[in-house]
């Protein structure tokens, strides 16, 4: 292979995974303080728990896997945390821990799943 083929396709990596990172924190900065007026139930799934949750919250949390790759764990636990979003924790780890998923957006299609499907079909498996 050509190494400036490679050394270019290393620039645009990272610059897309700075501005993914810019861009969340941004985003948390504005939504913050709405954001910690989330109320949710405390025995809600993770389905019933996305119906809970602002898009904003979910597009952070994916912009930040993006962004940081297997390192967006532990902030992604610690933002949903301080959120009391509970439900959402294990799942955003385990997709920011499994390699090369972070280009898709797993939590935005969760959420838009969540949105779209009735919550009996989501919580029985059932389309």
């Amino acid at each position: 292979m050509d190494i400036e083929l490679i050394r270019t396709f290393a620039i645009y990596l990272f610059i897309s995974m700075a501005v993914s990172v810019i861009l969340a924190a941004l985003l948390l900065a504005l939504v913050w303080r709405r954001l910690q007026n989330i109320q949710v139930p405390p025995n809600a799934g993770f389905a019933e728990t996305l119906r809970y949750t602002p898009f904003s919250v979910v597009l952070i949390v994916d912009l930040l896997d993006l962004g940081l790759d297997f390192l967006a764990a532990p902030v992604a636990w610690v933002l949903l945390d301080r959120l009391g979003l509970k439900a959402l924790r294990g799942v955003s780890v385990i997709e920011a821990l499994i390699p090369f998923t972070q280009p898709i957006p797993t939590m935005t299609l969760s959420w838009l799943a969540a949105r779209l499907f009735p919550l009996e079909k989501l919580e029985t498996g059932e389309f």
